[in-house]
């Protein structure tokens, strides 16, 4: 989740404009790495899933993603909060609170889809694999979306940013295959 060391995460203000247009570069990049943490998770229990279709149900395979989720995001709330308070010796005030709820909240996001696939299979009409294998394509998708968020506003010539961005889909894929591996 969002670091909440040192780093001022307070927002910019600006005139007329939103407040993710005037977020910080650290705020920014704190709601980019809670969104790859959620979806590398919810990709490596949607891989195990995969490998126990035939045994699972979609409402089990559901209601096993989300409970993971939904506990690796409160366990990385956790995490940010007491950081927080070893770094400053104080609670967040609430700005800062209101972003790491957010930041959570939104990171969330990310396993709609995956879940909107699984409600299919429940109802019938798709078979659990074939919404297993598609909420995996969606969430390989997602992180190749983390990435591109990530790096284009790097100043840095667009050739690196092409080169970056097919280091980070490697290093997806190569999590992928480790998931795959672990779960054979």
């Amino acid at each position: 989740m969002a670091a909440t060391g040192s780093a001022d995460h307070s927002a910019a203000p600006a005139s007329g404009r939103s407040d993710r247009e005037t977020e910080s570069p650290e705020r920014r990049a704190g709601r980019l790495r809670e969104r790859v943490y959620v979806t590398f998770t919810a990709l490596a229990v949607i891989l195990a899933l995969s490998s126990y279709a035939g045994d699972e149900s979609a409402a089990n395979a559901a209601l096993t993603l989300a409970i993971t989720v939904l506990g690796t995001v409160t366990a990385a709330f956790t995490a940010e909060l007491i950081s927080h308070v070893v770094a400053h010796a104080t609670l967040p005030d609430r700005d800062e609170l209101r972003y790491l709820i957010s930041t959570c909240v939104q990171a969330l996001g990310v396993i709609v889809l995956p879940l909107v696939f699984l409600g299919l299979a429940g109802l019938g009409s798709w078979e659990l694999h074939r919404a297993l294998r598609a909420a995996s394509t969606v969430l390989i998708v997602t992180l190749a979306a983390i990435g591109y968020l990530g790096v284009r506003r790097a100043r840095i010539p667009r050739r690196h940013k092409f080169v970056l961005l097919l280091v980070l889909v490697a290093l997806g894929l190569l999590v992928v295959l480790l998931e795959l591996l672990a779960h054979g």
